[in-house]
């Protein structure tokens, strides 16, 4: 992440975030933790729906943080890819699906001219 838009992250900053609501962080990393946790669906499962999800919601951090893990706990670069590419689909698919409420919205102003 050379981008400056995104700082590397860094304890400093991780303890400065604790610092302002530390109740708040030890519940999300708990939080984590428990969602991550083995389930009905496997870690791996979960890591690689993540990875998934961070590309729809595009952050970096998540990226990166959720592949290592994935790849970690014996996820494959194949399987990755995989992920990254159902998450394209929907990515897009919710454009394409929504494209029906501008079809609506269209069939109800009559063009001018």
């Amino acid at each position: 992440m050379t981008d400056s838009l995104y700082s590397l992250p860094s304890k400093e900053l991780a303890d400065r975030r604790k610092q302002f609501a530390p109740e708040v962080h030890d519940a999300f990393r708990v939080f984590g933790e428990t969602v991550f946790a083995e389930g009905a669906l496997p870690s791996k499962t979960k890591q690689l729906i993540a990875v998934a999800v961070a590309h729809v919601t595009q952050c970096p951090y998540c990226i990166r943080g959720h592949t290592k893990i994935a790849m970690r706990q014996g996820a494959t670069r194949e399987e990755i890819m995989e992920a990254i590419w159902v998450s394209a689909e929907m990515r897009a698919g919710g454009a394409y699906a929504h494209s029906l409420l501008a079809i609506e919205e269209m069939e109800k102003v009559t063009p001018r001219g």
